[in-house]
């Protein structure tokens, strides 16, 4: 692969009700709401990104949020879960911190000198919490329930289900650029670059569990970063010449996308770092309306009408509380 990713763009997942995801993630997780639009191809959703003071790439969850949608299906063919990455000396912190919210959480774990604590969303989706020894500059969100020096730097990395790991190993090393870091027993970890936080993805073997189901409390896609449109353009004609079959590159309004399968099931895609999401309201406003793209701005009334009410925490705006 001449072209590589630097890491991961996003992770979006499919929640249940609009307001309680939004709850969850703003103030339990303490991350910031950075755009609050709408699925392009359904319209009637939400598509609520979250993320640290600006959105950058990396440090994004986002979800289609379907108040009545069914439960999903944990299994093969699908990212199983999502780590965020928090400071090493933060994870005794979030153990509290989520005991206080309700939330209940497995043992903290120590492996590959990391210490991870796991939970679930609202909807079952399954997280982790991440601490990593060499550390994560990246900027927190600061907020009264998640102060900075606990709080999340961004995304850690993603787990991947399969039943084999050949081609779906094949993709990411060919079609992303990954290197292969190192195995423990039947988890296989990939690294972009130089690897650490927001820049892994292990890949879990597991033959004989069932597969996937994709719906309320389940991963859709990962996306991992392209720098910029040009470079996008040249990533899909390298893997249309592998014989990957990809869609055109889609306006996101704030990225551009492709999308992909990899051979074990898992949907991924290939996100634009550029343009970004200040690019329709200013940065200290994001999240706060509603914002829609061009072409479904002649329908604002309608989609409004449609869409249900969503208050948000004074924490995604501290300046104003």
């Amino acid at each position: 692969m001449s072209i590589k990713t630097s890491g991961l763009h996003h992770v979006t997942a499919i929640g249940g009700d609009p307001q309680r995801n939004a709850d969850f993630y703003l103030r339990t997780l303490g991350l910031r709401l950075v755009k609050t639009t709408v699925n392009f191809d359904d319209p009637g959703t939400y598509h609520l990104y979250y993320g640290d003071s600006s959105g950058k790439p990396g440090s994004l969850m986002t979800f289609f949020p379907w108040p009545d949608a069914p439960s999903g299906r944990h299994g093969t063919g699908q990212a199983t879960t999502t780590s965020f990455s928090v400071p090493e000396s933060s994870i005794g912190w979030w153990q509290r911190h989520l005991a206080a919210q309700g939330i209940e959480t497995g043992e903290i774990r120590n492996a590959d000198e990391e210490d991870t604590l796991t939970f679930r969303d609202p909807d079952g989706l399954k997280l982790a919490l991440v601490a990593h020894p060499q550390g994560d500059p990246r900027d927190p969100w600061d907020t009264e329930l998640v102060p900075a020096e606990h709080a999340i730097r961004g995304l850690h990395s993603v787990t991947l289900s399969v039943t084999k790991e050949d081609a779906t190993a094949g993709m990411l090393t060919d079609g992303l650029g990954l290197t292969f870091a190192h195995q423990d027993s039947n988890r296989l970890r990939f690294a972009a670059g130089e690897g650490g936080p927001g820049a892994l993805v292990d890949v879990l073997v597991t033959p004989d569990a069932p597969r996937g189901l994709v719906a309320a409390g389940t991963v859709h896609h990962v996306a991992w970063r392209a720098p910029d449109e040009r470079t996008q353009q040249a990533w899909r004609e390298e893997l249309v010449g592998k014989g990957v079959p990809v869609t055109s590159i889609l306006d996101r309004q704030y990225f551009r996308s492709i999308y992909f399968r990899e051979p074990g099931g898992t949907l991924l895609e290939v996100a634009t770092d550029e343009p970004g999401f200040a690019i329709d309201e200013p940065l200290l406003e994001l999240g706060r309306a509603l914002k829609l793209p061009p072409w479904l701005e002649p329908r604002r009334e309608e989609i409004e009408h449609m869409l249900p009410k969503l208050d948000l925490p004074a924490e995604n705006n501290p300046e104003l509380s």
